[in-house]
C-alpha cells in the first residue's frame, strides 16, 4: 500500500518534529544516558571508505589566499623585468600568452621587492614574505600553475572545484565523502572567510557539495566569535524529555521511510552536530590554554595579525582534534591600483600567522601528517595596468606551494616564461592539484565515484587530471 500523500503543512510540522528528535535523541543518549535510545538503528550511514593506498597525510589545511597573490612578486623572482621594465612584452613570449589577458601586453612593471635564497635549498622568496621564507626547505613550489578564467569568482570557483561555474563539489567535500569523519565531536570540514576587502567575496561552491550529499559540505565559522548558534536550550526534566524524544523518535522514523532528501539529512545531522558542538565548540575556541608564547608566535595579540593570527592557531587546535579538512579564505590581494601597498598590508596579515602555523605544526609533530596548501585563484600580470603600479588578473602562470603530509620540501616544480607571463615548464591545473591533495590523504581521484543520476562522476570530472607525483617523498 503506497504511502499516503502528505500535505504543505503536515510536512513542515513532522520535517520540524523529526529534525529535533534526532537533536534531543543527541542529547538523550550522551547527557542523559538513555541506553534504550542508543540501541536504535541509526537513520542513515556515513560515508567511510577505506583510503586506497597509504596517505602521507591525515588533515590538510588550505591557507587560500583570495583575489590573486603576484607570483612575481612572491616566489617566482624575474630579474629580467627590471631589465624590460616599461617596455613591451617580448613578441617570442607574446605569441604564447593565452587571449585571456586583460591588461594587454605593454609596459612591464619591475617588482618592488626583492628576492632572497634562503635554506639550505637556496630557493628565492621575495622580500614580503620573510617569515614564510624561513621555511623554504619544507616548501614544495609550483611555478607552474594554469588555467584559463581570468575573473575572480569563476576563478575561485576553479581553484577549489575545478570548474568554473561552481556546479560541482568542493575539494573539501570531496575528501570527507572518499574518507568520511576521525571526530564525532566537530565537523570534518571547516572553513573560515577572513579580510574581504574589496568585491571577492567569498564563493559557497568553496565549501558546498555540488551534487554530493549536502551533509559533506563545511562549516563555516568565525574565528574571532567561535561557532554561532550553538547555546545550550535551559534544562529539561530527564523523565520529560525521555517521554518526548520516544514519541518524536517514532514520528521522525516514520517520516524518512516516506521522502529520502539530502538536504534533510544533512539537517538532521546538523542538530546532531550541533550538541556536539555545545560542548566541544566552546573548548576549540578557548585559547587561554595555549601560552602566552604560542599567542605571541601566531600574532594573536597584535591588531595586523590578529585575525589571521587566530585562524591559523585554530586550524592547528582543529587538526589536533580530527578535523579532516580546515579551509581558511584570506581575501583582499586584488592589486589594480598599488601593488606595493595593498601586497604590503596583506604580507603584514598573513606573513607571520602562516609561519607560525608552519612553526607549531612541526614542532608538535603533526606536519607530517597535515598537508598545508597555500596559493590564490590565478596570479597577476607582469605588466603595469595603467598608471596605477598595479598588476592585473593572470590565470596563464602563477605561483602557490605546499608544505607537510610527505611532500618533499625545498623542491621547485615547473617554470614560467622569463618574465612570468606563461608557463614554460610542467604545466599543473587546479584538477591537477587537487588530485594531488587527495592522493596524498590516500584517495585515487579516478576510483572515488559518485553515481548523480547514472552518470558516475569522479573529483576529476571530465578533466583528465594528473597527480603532481614528483611532489613527494616518495613517488607511487
Amino acid at each position: 500500500m503506497a504511502a499516503p500523500m502528505m500535505n504543505r503543512r503536515g510536512f513542515g510540522m513532522t520535517a520540524g518534529w523529526g529534525a529535533s528528535a534526532v537533536s534531543l535523541q543527541a542529547i538523550a543518549v550522551q547527557a542523559l544516558g538513555l541506553q534504550a535510545l542508543a540501541s536504535e538503528p541509526a537513520l542513515s550511514q556515513e560515508n567511510n571508505n577505506a583510503p586506497h593506498h597509504p596517505p602521507t597525510a591525515k588533515s590538510v589545511v588550505f591557507l587560500f589566499m583570495s583575489g590573486g597573490p603576484s607570483q612575481v612578486d612572491t616566489f617566482d623572482p624575474k630579474p629580467e623585468l627590471a631589465r624590460l621594465a616599461g617596455k613591451d612584452v617580448p613578441e617570442s613570449i607574446a605569441a604564447h600568452v593565452p587571449k585571456i589577458k586583460r591588461a594587454g601586453l605593454k609596459n612591464l612593471m619591475a617588482s618592488p621587492w626583492e628576492f632572497n635564497p634562503h635554506g639550505e635549498s637556496g630557493i628565492p622568496v621575495s622580500t614580503l614574505l620573510p617569515r614564510i621564507a624561513e621555511h623554504v626547505d619544507d616548501l614544495c613550489v609550483i611555478r607552474s600553475m594554469s588555467h584559463r578564467n581570468p575573473v575572480h569568482g569563476p576563478g575561485e570557483c576553479v581553484a577549489l572545484t575545478g570548474t568554473s561555474i561552481g556546479d560541482r563539489p568542493s575539494l573539501g567535500a570531496w575528501s570527507i565523502y572518499g574518507l568520511g569523519s576521525e571526530t564525532d565531536d566537530l565537523p570534518a570540514f571547516i572553513t573560515m572567510n577572513l579580510h574581504t576587502d574589496g568585491m571577492q567575496n567569498p564563493q559557497a561552491a568553496g565549501w558546498g557539495t555540488g551534487f554530493l550529499p549536502s551533509r559533506f559540505q563545511g562549516t563555516v565559522v568565525n574565528p574571532l566569535t567561535g561557532i554561532q548558534n550553538t547555546t545550550m536550550p535551559s534544562s529539561t526534566a530527564v523523565q520529560q524529555r525521555s517521554d518526548e524524544l520516544r514519541v518524536l523518535q517514532q514520528m521522525n522514523r516514520q517520516f524518512l521511510q516516506r521522502t529520502q532528501q539530502s538536504e534533510l539529512d544533512a539537517r538532521i545531522r546538523s542538530y546532531e552536530m550541533a550538541f556536539q558542538m555545545q560542548t566541544t565548540g566552546p573548548e576549540l575556541f578557548d585559547l587561554n590554554s595555549e601560552t602566552g608564547e604560542t599567542h605571541s608566535l601566531y600574532g594573536v595579540d597584535q591588531p595586523e595579525t590578529k585575525t589571521v593570527g587566530r585562524a591559523c592557531l585554530l586550524a592547528r587546535r582543529m587538526v589536533q582534534r580530527g578535523v579532516r579538512f580546515v579551509q581558511i579564505r584570506v581575501g583582499g590581494w586584488d592589486a589594480h591600483g598599488n601593488i606595493l601597498a595593498n601586497h604590503t598590508k596583506l604580507a603584514r596579515r598573513t606573513d607571520a600567522p602562516i609561519a607560525a602555523l608552519l612553526t607549531d605544526l612541526k614542532r608538535t609533530g603533526l606536519l607530517d601528517s597535515t598537508l598545508v596548501v597555500w596559493g590564490g585563484e590565478f596570479g597577476r600580470t607582469p605588466t603595469m595596468e595603467g598608471r596605477g603600479n598595479g598588476r592585473d588578473h593572470s590565470p596563464a602562470a602563477y605561483s602557490v606551494w605546499m608544505a607537510g603530509g610527505g611532500i618533499r620540501g625545498g623542491h621547485i616544480i615547473g617554470e614560467s616564461d622569463p618574465i612570468g607571463y606563461t608557463v614554460t615548464e610542467r604545466p599543473v591545473t587546479p584538477v591537477d592539484m587537487h588530485a594531488t591533495i587527495l592522493h596524498a590523504m590516500g584517495i585515487d581521484s579516478q576510483r572515488l565515484q559518485f553515481n548523480h543520476h547514472g552518470l558516475i562522476e569522479t573529483p576529476l570530472g571530465v578533466t583528465a587530471g594528473q597527480t603532481v607525483l614528483e611532489a613527494f617523498n616518495k613517488h607511487s
